[in-house]
């Protein structure tokens, strides 16, 4: 429920924290942290911890990509393309591809494919509640520029 240029930003690792309160990456390049390709950044997540590089951010060609190593076990290529629906709308598609390194990884390598299954509807939720808080603030404004 947002026009292109306002929805496709927000798959960059660090805008996404705009609307995924989970999402909580730290940065080793850029410094200053920026979306960009070549930025590598670390999620730890329990008692999990990543190292991701975004190999794509070619937001004019709707086309997001990143590739993160998982505790030295897994590898994943999350492949995000983005498309203009109209004027107000975008469309997404997420893609994973995900690789054991060592067979020991097997079982969480298919839990996480079975949550990347449920990933779309909790990622529309938040970007619907961002979008929301958006478009309240516009009134806000709004209203604020006809008071004075």
């Amino acid at each position: 429920e947002l026009p292109y240029e306002d929805a496709a930003p927000l798959f960059g690792a660090l805008a996404e924290q705009r609307w995924a309160a989970d999402w909580k990456p730290q940065f080793i390049y850029p410094s200053p942290a920026a979306d960009q390709e070549g930025a590598i950044f670390k999620v730890e997540h329990g008692s999990h911890s990543s190292i991701w590089i975004t190999t794509v951010f070619n937001l004019p060609g709707g086309h997001v990509q990143y590739v993160y190593l998982l505790d030295n076990l897994l590898i994943t290529r999350i492949d995000i393309l983005l498309s203009k629906k109209g004027t107000k709308k975008t469309g997404v598609l997420v893609n994973y591809e995900r690789t054991a390194l060592d067979p020991s990884a097997n079982g969480h390598l298919r839990s996480l494919a079975r949550s990347d299954a449920d990933a779309g509807p909790e990622w529309q939720a938040g970007l619907d509640a961002y979008a929301a808080k958006i478009k309240n603030q516009e009134k806000r404004d709004k209203g604020a520029l006809f008071l004075h």
